[in-house]
């Protein structure tokens, strides 16, 4: 009933004159003479006082997907159609007739669905993808050049130790069937790295490259002569009194990105930041231009439900909805298809 009465308010703000393109015809078809707007709006079917003009049918059934479209081009098929508006309206006519109009749950529906038509009214064509200008996206390319052009990098693991003695054995340790897999690495690591840091973590250095300033020189450079992903190194004097054994864990390549290889992604990511800007700005405004007034006494008595949602057994959940939403528990397994327009169905067309 929700839906038939959303889809009632949608559907009495659509103009018979929306309905003059006709739907797209084959190479080398005839064309269909032009319809005036006498003729759309001929009636084709009375329910009461709510009458469907030509116009109405036409723009409804040539809103549906050519696949559908190419089910109703015969006149029986156009009854079957028409028959499914009826049966909509005579429905919706119901739902009127028992004040479901008034019911909180479907006042908020209808709202969301016409805040849903306000915000496409206002953004839809004001701000588009393409009104982002060049400019601006070179800037955003320049200022984040380092997500567009990386060097390559490498991720190593340390044992660290300050006698090189005892780093030589450890590293010859390290390179046979003790270090050959990441855990037992990370074994040894545990077992004789004198960094409490780094042991912390497994002794992973995380990646770097070969720029970098955090790690000394020489253990930065051992860690990109090590080709392969689980080679292990010898010793590797860090000259501050620190001895290193890495075992390289992970290596990427260098990627360079050209600003016309970046433009569409950041063209999307400007145009969403610019849309949610103004549609920020927009309700900022109305806001502002509202009375508003906030009791935070009795919001502190809001009670919230934190119990265990309840299964059907089925996998579906019967916890019930919010208070502010209009959900609805999924249908049972094999639940019959519903071909009212509005439904949840696939037998026919929504109008």
């Amino acid at each position: 009933m929700v839906l038939l009465a959303c889809a009632a308010l949608c559907g009495c703000q659509k103009k018979a004159e929306d309905a003059q393109a006709a739907p797209s015809r084959g190479p080398g078809a005839p064309s269909a003479p032009p319809q005036n707007v006498e003729e759309l709006s001929q009636p084709l079917a009375k329910i009461d006082n709510v009458t469907i003009t030509l116009g109405e049918f036409q723009e409804r059934i040539n809103r549906q997907s050519p696949y559908i479209r190419a089910r109703y081009t015969s006149l029986e098929q156009k009854k079957e159609f028409l028959d499914s508006l009826i049966r909509f309206e005579v429905l919706a006519k119901e739902a009127y007739k028992r004040g479901l109009d008034k019911d909180p749950e479907v006042v908020r529906t209808m709202k969301q669905v016409m805040i849903q038509k306000l915000m496409r009214d206002e953004f839809d064509a004001k701000v588009t993808a393409e009104t982002v200008p060049d400019a601006d996206m070179k800037a955003y390319y320049d200022a984040n050049l380092a997500e567009y052009v990386k060097p390559e990098e490498v991720r190593v693991s340390a044992i660290i130790l300050k006698n090189r003695a005892q780093a030589d054995r450890v590293a010859l340790e390290a390179r046979g069937e003790a270090g050959k897999t990441n855990k037992g690495f990370r074994d040894l690591v545990m077992k004789y790295t004198s960094d409490e840091d780094t042991k912390l973590a497994g002794g992973d250095l995380r990646y770097f490259d070969a720029q970098t300033k955090e790690l000394p020189a020489p253990v930065v450079k051992g860690a990109f002569a090590l080709i392969n992903t689980g080679d292990v190194s010898t010793t590797i004097d860090a000259g501050n009194g620190t001895f290193y054994v890495l075992k390289q864990t992970g290596r990427r390549k260098s990627m360079t990105k050209s600003f016309e290889d970046a433009k569409p992604a950041i063209r999307n990511k400007l145009f969403r930041d610019s849309r949610m800007k103004a549609q920020k700005d927009f309700v900022d405004g109305l806001r502002s231009s509202s009375k508003i007034e906030i009791n935070e006494a009795n919001l502190a008595r809001v009670r919230i439900d934190t119990s265990t949602a309840v299964d059907d057994g089925h996998g579906h959940d019967l916890t019930p909805p919010a208070m502010g939403g209009a959900q609805t528990p999924p249908p049972p397994p094999n639940a019959p298809v519903d071909p009212v327009p509005g439904g949840t169905g696939a037998e026919k067309p929504a109008p």
